[in-house]
């Protein structure tokens, strides 16, 4: 995914905004990067990858060559970034939280007009840049933006650090979050409301979905009105948000609890504790501990001093031993017990078989398996929570293949296509095929019960009207495009 931070003040930002970008750090895990303008408008900046490293410790030899009162900064998982841009409407750099899904085909065209990128180590091209590009066809900083939504299909927020300000332009249908907070002599922006209280600044507003504003030291003015339309990704409450972060007015982790204390409340298994699996599990359990009436305890332990982070790495082989490492099953609590463990969700479900098998060895008598969240049935096409290539990476469109009497590896039938009302079924709470799919995870994970959120527990725990919020990756039901 990614997140940004921006700080606009009337002296020197540039530990803030070094601060303030480290906050968005669980976002991402490939590159970073930094950009400032001083008083004479003249612009510095800095990328460095993350993959070996951590924001703070690629960055901290760096703060003594950033001068300025505004700058911006990015945690991403996918391309280098910021970009310095110079066109007809100005100098600016630009960062960006996107996925798009269209990019050949707006290169093609801009191409055909005349626009050139530049190479950036890769075959691929840099999504910033493809954005900047869009930006700079508009005649203004807002026709441009506007260019960007309707161009991009997938989804895109961005700051731009421009000679008279930060203008923050959220996505579309705000399917990613920014966020402004103020103190005396400044403002900020960011994905993260978390970024802002050590920092000394107080929470103001989300953006709307589309709104484009400009910040400076001492205002904000509205450039773009929101839209009426939202699509904001369920996915921030239940995996990627930090715990002490609101987006849409809502806590992470009290969205979590709730969830929990739901579904612990109709749960009559029989159990001897409660157990998170490290980190998004955490509060969910304690909600569930809570409504199921059993205790809480840590039968999971991650290994914080070399493994804190949130994310893994890009290639499957590595997230298997990463996810094995970072985890530390507690034998003296789990061995003879009946253990009802949380988690966010089963994506693959590679990492929960192994913690599974983990687990069995440390002596547990019974495990048992509870997930915030609906079985994943589409791959997310909006902010890349699931970056499989194909849907049959899914561990419940393999199941739903397999029921339906294809085998996902078969060469004969691996071009298997289920129609949308069949998958449907397989998405609705409580229907048989969602049960049958249900019970074959539970088999095929070797469990002796397995629950998933429903999507009602869900949306009732976010608390913003279901039209609001996406839900894609479990009943296939956003919108398309960004329109």
């Amino acid at each position: 995914m990614g997140g940004f931070y921006g700080v606009a003040a009337r002296r020197s930002c540039v530990d803030e905004v070094f601060y303030g970008t480290d906050y968005n750090s669980h976002l991402g895990t490939r590159r970073a990067g930094m950009a400032f303008i001083d008083a004479d408008g003249c612009f510095t900046r800095q990328i460095h990858s993350l993959e070996n490293n951590y924001f703070r410790t690629k960055f901290e030899d760096d703060l003594k060559d950033f001068h300025g009162n505004t700058g911006i900064g990015v945690i991403s998982d996918t391309d280098a970034q910021p970009i310095i841009i110079n066109c007809h409407l100005g100098k600016f750099a630009l960062v960006t939280v996107a996925k798009i899904n269209n990019t050949n085909e707006i290169e093609q065209r801009l191409l055909k007009r005349g626009i050139h990128f530049c190479e950036h180590g890769t075959a691929a091209l840099n999504p910033t840049e493809l954005v900047g590009a869009l930006i700079s066809e508009g005649a203004t900083y807002v026709d441009g933006i506007e260019n960007v939504y309707r161009n991009v299909k997938g989804s895109c927020s961005m700051l731009l650090l421009t000679p008279d300000g930060i203008i923050a332009a959220r996505d579309a249908l705000g399917r990613t979050p920014v966020l402004l907070a103020r103190k005396g002599d400044a403002m900020a922006v960011s994905s993260e409301s978390c970024a802002f209280p050590n920092l000394g600044y107080h929470y103001e507003r989300d953006l709307g979905p589309g709104e484009v504003v400009l910040i400076k030291a001492d205002s904000e003015e509205v450039l773009r009105k929101p839209g009426e339309h939202q699509q904001v990704c369920a996915f921030l409450w239940t995996y990627y948000g930090y715990p002490p972060c609101d987006y849409e007015g809502r806590n992470v982790d009290a969205m979590r609890y709730d969830t929990g204390l739901e579904m612990g409340r109709d749960d009559k298994t029989d159990i001897d504790f409660v157990a998170p699996i490290p980190d998004s599990g955490t509060c969910m359990a304690l909600g569930y501990a809570a409504g199921i009436g059993k205790p809480f305890k840590r039968g999971i332990v991650k290994y914080t001093p070399t493994w804190p982070r949130s994310f893994t790495p890009g290639t499957q082989s590595r997230r298997e031993l990463v996810a094995k490492m970072k985890l530390i099953p507690n034998p003296s609590l789990i061995k003879g017990n009946k253990v009802m463990f949380c988690d966010d969700s089963i994506v693959r479900g590679t990492q929960l078989r192994d913690n599974v098998s983990d687990l069995r060895e440390a002596g547990a008598k019974e495990v048992h398996i509870r997930i915030s969240c609906p079985p994943l049935i589409y791959p997310c096409r909006f902010i890349n929570f699931t970056s499989s290539k194909s849907p049959m990476e899914l561990i419940a469109r393999r199941v739903i293949a397999r029921l339906e009497g294809h085998d996902p590896a078969d060469p004969a039938t691996a071009d298997w296509e289920p129609s949308a009302e069949l998958l449907q079924r397989y998405a609705t709470t409580g229907t048989p095929e969602y049960k049958a799919l249900v019970e074959e995870i539970r088999k095929e994970l070797k469990l002796d019960s397995l629950q998933f959120a429903p999507i009602e527990t869900v949306v009732r725990s976010i608390g913003l009207p279901k039209c609001r919020i996406c839900t894609h990756c479990f009943d296939g039901s956003s919108y398309d495009y960004n329109v």
